[in-house]
């Protein structure tokens, strides 16, 4: 995905190269590769949103770890960090850090 928006936007490929790279690349149907394209040709960057977003929950997680040690519970983690939703990114690292905090306290 990441691949195809940045061959949209920053090396003007065409609709018909992106989706040509999905199908090549990427298993799934036509209709799903086009509805893709089509979505990253509307919203530029959009694809990217995703991996910045993997980036800081393994930043967070990592941080926690370190934090916390033989304490860290990947389960308690997982459900504090689904249980804010979709919030931005600063949101979620504000109330990750407190959840840190609260469980090194015990």
């Amino acid at each position: 995905r990441l691949v195809v928006d940045t061959g949209i936007h920053s090396k003007g490929w065409t609709r018909e190269q992106a989706i040509a790279y999905f199908m090549d690349n990427v298993p799934q149907n036509e209709v799903t590769a086009v509805q893709e394209v089509e979505r990253y040709i509307a919203i530029p960057g959009q694809a990217l949103s995703y991996k910045i977003g993997e980036l800081k929950l393994r930043e967070l997680r990592t941080r926690a770890e370190k934090t916390l040690g033989k304490d860290f519970d990947l389960r308690a983690f997982h459900n504090e960090v689904l249980s804010h939703g979709a919030v931005p990114l600063d949101v979620l690292e504000a109330a990750t850090d407190r959840w840190i905090a609260a469980q090194k306290k015990g």
